[in-house]
């Protein structure tokens, strides 16, 4: 009960007028960026995040859940009208709500995405709210091998199950541990990678990095790829959903967080695997085959709650243990750094006010999402017809005068477009963007880990692998790298015994 009182505590905080006022700004600001054409939640947290400069850390982090909320729903309406998924988990939705909207069922689609949003998001929060503390309480005890072991875990997760290969995967990761090595020694102050500049001996900030290569990255590519002409957006109407749509999405909605608040809340990659399952669950369920492929909206129902309980699962592992395992929780980390709290098991002690206020804040910004979005859908359709030169291009002057804003120097925007280059370059190779992000937010702190671990057993390597914790995570990741080499004989040996019971 302990942790309920300190919601209800938090509530208080966040149903202030200001910090509401924050939330219903949040949630329209995020909603506006995250429904543009291939702008997914990732790229509206960080196109966003120098807005909250200016504010003071908890009506900020109340923004920023809105933002957080509101540019899932956007990036689920650009899936479902223009079949153009603002991120990988959303590419599921695409397969049917896109055919829904072909269909003229486009209302249906966006209400059951969105519903299924809340519903998601409402039952994986609640799950925040119970494990949380708990598992913050546990990390206290986690020791420097063990940090170093789950960090090493995060780096293979993500890299394993992101990108077209694992060599593009691990190339991603190094090119972030790259950035990340810039600036001075944390433990030496010996210079590394600053090539005489006095600007990059404090690294290159990460909000910088952030938003070049989301941000600036996905504007070059996009621009590279324009062609002349414009598809018509598809008309949506007032969203609404009829009783044969209600009896067939509820157990959808109530199935997703089954699947993805798990998966969000481990170290496995975001909501790219539980949103697929959660797909081929439902079509397996689903009484109606012949719909599928052609708009079940059971598959924009499950796919949608499952994603918002993924990302509320993931901000277990972002608050309790400082580990974004998502884009969009790499972004949410950089904002509690500019703020100077760093995300761990000691946050909910330091912290807990601003903790609580975090957390009930995202109940609000659920609600308000529902609430105000679900009947501007239709105007959020209107913003698909801005010419895609213009949107770009204002996507790329906010993203300049964000940069700027962090240090005030001119430099700071050349480093802005070099990173951003990096990120057309990643993208034309096909490589993915988030293992660079997790390399650079992670690469010191793990870094720190390795070399205090190494301290303390006197240079010798079993210090890295001298508790249970870590050996258990290490087998994890054996596991992780082993399975695809496992996998290729699993078929084989099904066809062999199909052919011994013929």
């Amino acid at each position: 009960m302990d942790s309920f009182s300190l919601l209800i505590d938090g509530f208080g905080a966040a149903l202030t007028p200001q910090n509401l006022m924050f939330a219903v700004i949040g949630v329209i600001l995020g909603t506006a960026i995250g429904v543009l054409p291939g702008i997914g939640p990732a790229m509206a947290v960080a196109l966003l995040l120098p807005v909250t400069f200016g504010l003071d850390a908890s009506a900020a982090l109340i923004m920023f859940a809105g933002i957080y909320y509101g540019g899932m729903f956007g990036g689920s309406t650009t899936s479902i009208l223009l079949n153009t998924p603002g991120e990988s988990a959303s590419v599921v939705t695409a397969i049917e709500g896109n055919p829904m909207a072909k269909r003229g069922r486009g209302s249906q689609a966006l209400a059951a995405a969105a519903i299924g949003n809340f519903v998601g998001g409402m039952i994986g929060t609640l799950g925040l709210v119970v494990l949380a503390p708990t598992i913050a309480s546990l990390a206290v005890n986690i020791g420097a091998p063990d940090y170093f072991a789950i960090m090493v875990l995060a780096f293979i997760a993500v890299t394993s199950v992101l990108g077209r290969s694992r060599i593009r995967g691990f190339s991603s990761l190094l090119i972030g541990l790259t950035i990340g090595l810039i600036g001075l020694d944390q433990m030496t102050g010996q210079s590394r990678l600053t090539f005489g500049s006095l600007h990059l001996a404090d690294g290159i900030d990460v909000v910088i990095v952030a938003v070049g290569l989301f941000a600036v990255g996905e504007s070059l590519w996009v621009a590279s790829r324009l062609r002349h002409g414009q598809e018509k957006p598809i008309p949506v109407g007032q969203p609404w959903l009829g009783r044969s749509d209600l009896r067939r999405t509820w157990r959808p909605w109530l199935r997703g967080p089954v699947i993805g608040f798990p998966f969000g809340a481990i170290p496995a990659g975001g909501a790219e695997i539980p949103t697929f399952l959660s797909y081929v669950v439902e079509k397996r369920l689903s009484r109606r085959k012949d719909e599928w492929g052609k708009g079940a909206i059971e598959g924009v129902a499950g796919p949608e709650s499952t994603a918002s309980a993924s990302a509320a699962g993931t901000l277990v592992t972002m608050l309790t243990l400082g580990l974004p395992t998502t884009a969009v929780a790499a972004v949410m980390l950089v904002a509690f750094q500019q703020y100077g709290f760093q995300p761990g098991p000691l946050l909910f002690e330091q912290e807990s006010g601003l903790v609580w206020t975090l957390i009930a804040s995202l109940f609000v910004g659920l609600a308000l999402l529902l609430v105000i979005n679900l009947p501007l859908a239709p105007l959020w359709a209107k913003l698909l017809r801005i010419p895609r030169p213009y949107l770009y291009a204002g996507i790329l002057f906010f993203a300049s005068v964000g940069a700027y804003a962090v240090g005030g120097e001119v430099i700071d925007l050349l480093l802005l477009f070099l990173v951003g280059l990096l990120g057309f370059a990643m993208r034309r190779y096909g490589l993915p963007v988030l293992p660079a992000v997790i390399g650079v937010i992670l690469g010191p702190a793990a870094e720190l880990q390795m070399r205090r671990a190494l301290q303390i057993s006197d240079g010798e390597l079993i210090g890295l692998v001298n508790s249970p914790m870590a050996l258990v995570v290490y087998a994890i990741i054996a596991v992780i790298l082993a399975w695809p080499l496992v996998r290729r004989f699993l078929p084989r040996a099904e066809v062999s015994e199909e052919r011994i019971d013929a």
